[in-house]
């Protein structure tokens, strides 16, 4: 592999000289500090350079290839070295990552892959730049980004149409039907059916999409250390090569002694600054009640309007802690450590966000509050997130490209930079740092829909509105405002798909107690409470079992693709087996008792 360094120092940029007879195509940057010594930007060099040129370029995507780039440097670890030449402070122990220990001390800026000006611009035409309505190129999305962001902006994508019914629906609850509480049991129903059959039917699709794409069959049994997992070098019993080793009892530990206790408390802060709400929109119900104006009216809001921005900067905080202690637990697997990073932030989000809903419904019982709250949560987190997660990044970007075209001497915007200018513009674009975030919120938006939408009809359209607008700005930040992410290879949504079914788990139970709450069915049972209860229950009971009996029929992979799937396991066993007999004919010319003993380690193998 080829391995191209340009190192970078503000403004002064040196590149490598390159051969004329060697066929060059920059893929990854890694940008040095300015006053790096240049011993260990050569020992760096010898590290990571292959001297052997490998040609992929009719086989592998730019974007694959700069995966195996990212691939080998992650793995990158010490080996005899005590210490990185010309910084004798920085010690190195055997394991430990090489491009982390550097990064983490300020010689290693960031690593990040190259855009590809053409192809880009072929794909920001299809995709964003032509406002119709038509699916987006996912194929294309694929081919640059790679499958993990691929299946993100499929999901979304699907998850919008998936709620146009339910918008359509109810848009005349909304509108004829606003204080008719009893008719929303029928709305309520169809939201359990239908969060049911959008999942079930997502699966289908996103198992059609990773096996066009190859990765559909994609094991994961056995997985490389992450890159930031660190330890006492050891021998891997299964590879039998060296590798960190950390006691799982430590990482136990600092999991149940401080990582739970941490997430509990900010459980309870978070409650706290809920009571601190209910208490200000009391005060503020107090002054509209004794002199109702129009300012009063006005001022039923504010709490409601705060405590939405409160949630957003504290999931925004608790974010970072969650990162921080998942990190100090020192996980050895990326997998290992997705999920529990996936958790820590799921339980959060969802008290943070949702608590306030569910304490208004269930103690509170003020259907009018509920809704207010409901509306005013669901419309203030989108226009902070289109804020924060699109405008904003855009307009800084924006800036950016004015000063190096400027710089460059190029009056245009959409004027071609020189390499080295083009170099420097990516190097100042802000970085991706994945789809957690985006699927983190549409988790919450599914929440709100799937939980209190029968008391809040609009909240479909308001979500459809606010995924439409988010294909396209997020379409428009991949390929304008954030370096180039290097490609993941994927074959489903991972465990959000787990976090999304749990999801439409409790809103079977939410629906269902709402149900229960409503005027109609109470007046089925005026004298016990406690029959009612016991109705409601055997009717949740029976959704339920209808959920997980409809998620048994409907199966995960179509069954074309199952078909397929079949096939190319027979072809391969058939293969296998004729590459066995000829092993075996073409020992035959060897004496009878070393035929023997050939044809049982082939009939093993």
């Amino acid at each position: 592999m080829l391995f191209n360094k340009i190192s970078l120092g503000g403004a002064d940029m040196k590149f490598p000289s390159i051969p004329d007879k060697t066929p060059f195509t920059p893929l990854v940057v890694m940008e040095l500090a300015e006053d790096t010594n240049e011993e260990a930007v050569t020992w760096l060099t010898s590290r990571i350079k292959d001297t052997q040129q490998r040609d992929g370029d009719n086989f592998l995507s730019m974007a694959e290839c700069q995966f195996i780039v990212k691939h080998e440097l992650d793995t990158l670890r010490a080996r005899g070295e005590t210490h990185v030449p010309g910084y004798p402070k920085i010690r190195l122990y055997p394991g430990k990552s090489v491009v982390r220990r550097i990064q983490s001390k300020g010689i290693l800026v960031q690593i990040f892959p190259l855009h590809d000006k053409e192809e880009l611009k072929r794909l920001s035409s299809m995709w964003y730049q032509n406002v119709q309505l038509s699916f987006q190129p996912l194929d294309d999305i694929r081919h640059y980004f790679g499958e993990s962001l691929a299946l993100y902006f499929g999901f979304l994508e699907y998850f919008t149409l998936a709620m146009v019914p339910m918008a359509l629906i109810g848009m005349p609850y909304y509108l004829f039907d606003w204080e008719d509480y009893d008719k929303y049991v029928l709305f309520a129903v169809f939201n359990l059916v239908w969060s049911t059959v959008f999942l079930e039917t997502w699966k289908r699709f996103s198992a059609s999409l990773a096996y066009s794409w190859g990765t559909l069959s994609r094991k994961k049994a056995f997985e490389e250390p992450r890159p930031g997992f660190h330890g006492v070098l050891g021998i891997n019993p299964v590879t039998g090569r060296q590798e960190p080793v950390y006691s799982s009892t430590k990482r136990q530990l600092r999991i149940y002694l401080v990582s739970v206790p941490f997430v509990l408390l900010c459980l309870y802060l978070s409650l706290c600054v809920m009571m601190v709400y209910f208490s200000a929109e009391g005060l503020v119900l107090g002054l509209h009640d004794e002199e109702p104006t129009f300012w009063t009216s006005l001022l039923l809001y504010v709490p409601s309007i705060i405590y939405a921005v409160v949630i957003e900067i504290m999931n925004r905080i608790y974010r970072y802690a969650a990162e921080f202690l998942t990190d100090w637990e020192n996980h050895r697997l990326e997998s290992s450590y997705q999920n529990h990073l996936t958790l820590k932030v799921l339980v959060f989000n969802f008290l943070n966000c949702f608590a306030s809903l569910f304490y208004i419904a269930f103690m509170m019982q003020d259907m009018q509050l509920l809704r207010q709250s409901l509306a005013t949560l669901l419309i203030t987190s989108q226009i902070l997130n289109q804020f924060v997660e699109a405008f904003l990044p855009f307009w800084l970007q924006k800036r950016r490209n004015k000063r190096v075209h400027r710089r460059s001497g190029k009056v245009s915007p959409d004027q071609e930079l020189p390499f080295d200018q083009q170099v420097m513009l990516e190097a100042d674009m802000s970085t991706y740092l994945g789809t957690f975030d985006d699927y983190l919120e549409l988790f919450l938006l599914f929440g709100y829909v799937s939980l209190f939408s029968c008391v809040y009809p609009l909240a479909a359209l308001l979500a459809v509105l606010n995924n439409v607008t988010e294909v396209y700005s997020d379409a428009l930040k991949m390929c304008r405002v954030f370096k180039r992410p290097f490609s993941e290879p994927g074959a489903d949504i991972g465990v959000w798909q787990l976090a999304f079914e749990s999801m439409s788990v409790i809103a079977v139970v939410t629906n269902c107690a709402l149900i229960g709450m409503s005027p109609q069915m109470k007046s089925y049972f005026p004298d016990s409470e406690t029959q009612l209860i016991l109705v409601v229950a055997t009717v949740e009971h029976v959704f339920l079992a209808f959920k997980f009996i409809l998620a048994f029929v409907i199966p995960d992979v179509p069954r074309h693709i199952q078909i397929k799937l079949a096939r190319v396991e027979f072809e391969s066993m058939e293969a296998l087996k004729k590459k066995v007999m000829y092993t075996v004919e073409s020992v035959n010319t060897e004496p009878v008792d070393k035929v023997a003993t050939r044809f049982t380690v082939c009939t093993q193998l």
